[in-house]
């Protein structure tokens, strides 16, 4: 009996460890880098990004851009992030040769995901959208494509003028399919919430606004007057594939595009990488 009572205590200190280990990996993971370990992310790479913060309505925000300055001969590619998120979800594709060589690119943290930032998240559709249109506010639009991924999917969407082209990636754009994971109660205890890294408290408290945000610009997609395409995955269980085919039924097929990825999940943006560069290839044309 005492030998067994030995092997439990053994077996519990080592799962112990394992959490604390998971956490603060998860923690370090979690975190936004600095613009220093941003810059550093590219040190192997040939196209070298620079990162300015740009200022609205009091909020600052990093933009990271990967040419000095826009080449008004190319598309300029627009990447809007989820929740959590940062500029770096979009490395691959702001450091893959081919797409810097054919277009401008740019990426920017959202208010409240930024490093070091001061400021919570707005918890404000709208409020996105005026921060997304200052970025846009200088470029030619016939020559700008928006990339929204995830919650970056309706920023994108809520856009009004008519832009070169609006990719969306696993958009979550319909109210009645966002789902509530049971680990926002993490955040909602308070007994936890000090558990909760400071970008994840910011995605929390933007999800639980998710449905009513939603609920206000949903039945209002249709009058986009861009063209529009919507990569999702047909396995996603974060934003689920019906907030694709809701879209699908609010616009002429002339006009939107769905393509729908097999046994795939939310994380398509990394992991189907030559898909969707692939496809932001052919919208450069």
């Amino acid at each position: 009996m005492s030998r067994f009572k030995k092997i439990l205590k053994i077996t519990f200190a080592i799962v112990v460890v394992l959490l604390f280990v998971f956490y603060f990996l998860f923690l370090n993971f979690s975190s936004p880098k600095s613009t220093s370990e941003v810059i550093d992310e590219f040190k192997d790479n040939m196209y070298q990004p620079t990162i300015k913060t740009n200022s609205y309505k009091g909020f600052e925000y990093r933009i990271l851009s990967m040419q000095k300055e826009i080449d008004t001969s190319k598309t300029t590619l627009v990447s809007v992030h989820g929740a959590p998120g940062s500029l770096l979800d979009f490395k691959k594709y702001l450091a893959d040769s081919l797409l810097n060589v054919k277009a401008n690119m740019i990426s920017y943290d959202r208010v409240g995901y930024g490093f070091e930032d001061t400021h919570t998240v707005q918890k404000s559709l709208t409020f996105e959208v005026e921060i997304l249109n200052d970025i846009l506010k200088t470029l030619d639009k016939n020559k700008t494509i928006i990339v929204g991924y995830s919650y970056g999917g309706p920023i994108a969407l809520a856009v009004k003028a008519a832009y070169k082209k609006i990719v969306l990636v696993a958009p979550a754009v319909y109210s009645k399919v966002e789902p509530m994971p049971w680990m926002l109660n993490f955040y909602k205890w308070k007994a936890t919430r000090w558990l909760v890294p400071t970008i994840w408290k910011s995605a929390s408290e933007e999800k639980m606004n998710h449905r009513t945000e939603l609920e206000k610009f949903e039945h209002n997609w249709k009058l986009n007057p861009s063209k529009i395409i919507s990569i999702h995955g047909d396995e996603d269980g974060i934003v689920p594939y019906e907030n694709s085919l809701f879209l699908q039924e609010q616009f002429p097929e002339e006009q939107f595009k769905l393509i729908t990825v097999p046994d795939t999940g939310h994380a398509l943006v990394w992991t189907q990488f030559e898909l969707i560069k692939s496809e932001l290839l052919k919208q450069l044309h």
